[in-house]
This record gives structure tokens, sequence and C-alpha cells, in this order.
């Protein structure tokens, strides 16, 4: 079982070598968008932490770890007009661990079609969206190590255009015996590229314009390329610096190695004030280059509704430079 943890960490540090920056070389790259209020609020360093229902984008071992059932619901205005949508439930199965499901999709306003003859419009409109939808499975192999596996199905469109693919995650997380510190890593969309195909790619074609009488339409098709995933690998450590009965500090660091841009670091931090109010703050992109995220800060509520059941409503500022900022509300449900 460490032995699994020391091949994640090691796979990061050895693919981090030597390697230039490949921003923009992927599809799907919505997989990207990280989930959750509450993450994000803390720069979103929570692979190591992954302790709620958003284990399940961030780190799927950490279902291994969840006592109770909880659903996430969140909709985000994204930059650009783009909307951001995300849900997941996970369900524990009382000493057989924990199984999740998930539906993430990023939807844009339609669009005229504009061409050079009509600039003003052709009487089309087009739109794109991406959509993935997958299931997860975590549990716990010793009081201190769990293990976590996601399979997803990834769909994009633009206009008459597709393209679809799997991925799969895999993540550890490991107690380490000193209270409060946690370590975990984790291999995010790993799966086979994606090329676009449709009906917008066929063209017709005169194969020689300097012969009269020829046929002037044979039909052809345009030539896409395939594109991969947004592999990710990331490493995380989660520690309680102050824990108490009414007061817990919580702080985080992240390390990601993405194949579509360099290194970076994310740090984040939660103080949670007797279990029912808590601030968060934090910072995304730490050595990315030409980055235009950095800051986040948020909060968040934990109100009892009946019984054992809890609503959580948190809420996450994200500053993206020159691209504005973005306001994230998500509600997750205990039951």
């Amino acid at each position: 079982m460490k032995r699994l943890m020391t091949i994640l960490i090691i796979s990061t540090v050895l693919f981090a070598k030597d390697r230039l920056t490949n921003v923009g070389t992927t599809a799907a790259s919505f997989l990207e968008v990280g989930v959750s209020a509450r993450a994000i609020g803390m720069g979103g360093a929570f692979v190591g932490i992954a302790d709620d229902v958003s284990s399940l984008y961030w780190n799927p071992a950490g279902l291994g770890v969840m006592k109770q059932s909880e659903a996430v619901f969140e909709q985000v205005d994204w930059l650009a007009g783009i909307s951001f949508n995300y849900f997941g439930v996970a369900v524990p199965l009382a000493g057989y661990g924990t199984i999740g499901l998930f539906i993430n999709s990023m939807t844009m306003p339609t669009m005229k079609v504009r061409t050079v003859e009509y600039p003003d419009g052709t009487g089309e409109d087009f739109d794109a969206s991406s959509f993935a939808a997958g299931l997860a499975y975590g549990k716990s192999l010793t009081d201190r190590f769990c293990i976590g596996f996601n399979l997803k199905y990834i769909r994009e469109s633009l206009w008459h255009e597709k393209s679809q693919s799997f991925a799969f995650d895999v993540g550890t997380k490991y107690e380490t015996g000193i209270k409060g510190l946690s370590i975990g890593a984790a291999i995010t969309n790993y799966g086979p590229d994606m090329k676009l195909d449709g009906s917008d790619l066929i063209i017709y074609h005169d194969t020689d314009p300097m012969i009269d009488g020829n046929n002037d339409k044979i039909m052809g098709k345009l030539l896409t390329e395939k594109w991969p995933l947004p592999l990710n690998m990331q490493f995380g450590i989660g520690y309680d610096i102050y824990d108490t009965k009414n007061l817990r500090v919580t702080t985080a660091i992240d390390a990601f190695h993405p194949i579509n841009n360099s290194e970076s670091i994310n740090l984040g931090c939660e103080i949670a004030v007797i279990n029912m109010l808590f601030i968060r703050g934090g910072y995304k992109g730490l050595g990315q280059e030409d980055t235009e995220e950095g800051l986040t800060f948020g909060g968040g509520i934990n109100y009892r509704l009946f019984g054992q059941s809890n609503i959580k409503l948190d809420y996450a500022y994200t500053d993206f430079g020159r691209l504005e900022q973005t306001n994230r509300f998500t509600i997750r449900l205990n039951f």
C-alpha cells in the first residue's frame, strides 16, 4: 500500500524533469476546472485533504474516509459567459467502501454563424458544449491508507462536430499517524486521445480546376488531429495545525504536474469555528508560467436540518487578473 503511494509520488517527480510547456495542446480542458467552493476557496489545495464528496474530482481515495452520504450541487458563471455545472453524490456501503457518481458540463450561449461573405450572419446559429459523467469507488484498506478510482465518459461538441473518449483516475490517501497530517496523491484524466468528427468537415473539391468539364463536386473531408486528455499528476499534504473542540485551523499544499502547462503549487487554509462557520483563503498557480490565476478566498456555513442531516453552503472568490473574477456557490448535503 505504501509502495503504491511512493510510485505515484515518484512518477510526479520523474515526469516533471526537462519538459517543455505545452499550453493549449489538450482536448477537454473543462476537466481542469476545479469543483467545490470549499476546495477553490482554499486555492485548489485539496488533494491531501480530500474528505468530502468533492473527492470525486480531487482525489477519489478520499471517498474511503467518508462516514455519511453526501451530495454536491454547483452552478458557476464561468469566464466569457460560459456556464459550468457539477453534480456529485457519494454513498458509503458499511464496510465495503464508498461508491459515487458525478455529472459535469460546460456550455456556452448560441452564437451566429458568420462568414466572409455574410459577416452579419448566415441565419444559422452554433454552440459548443462539454460533458463528462462517471462512477467512482474508494475504500480504506487499513485504518490509515485509502485508495480510490474514477471511470468517466467524456464528450465534446462544436456545432455538428463531436468527439468522445473515456478517462481513468486513481488516487491514494495516507494518514501519517501524526495527528492531523495526511498525504494524498492522484493521477487524473488518463485515457485515449480525442478527435473531432462530423458533417461540418465535409467539403466539395475540384481535383483540377484548370480542366473544364470535369467533376468539380467530388466529396471530401477535412482531416482533424487527435489531441490528448489533460493528464495531471498531483501530490498534496493537509495538516491541522490547531485542532480543539471549538476551533480548527487546517493548512494545505498541493503540487501539480499537468502535461499541458508548467508545474505549479497551490496553497490553502481553512479555519473552522465550532464546525459551523468556515473561513478560507489560498493562492493558486505558484510557479506557473503566464497564469492569470492567483488569490482565492471564501467561506461557508454548516446548518443542521433534521437529525443527522446537514446542509453546507459554501462560497469562493477567484481572481483571474485581466479575465476579471468568478464567484462560486456550492451546496453540499449530508444525509
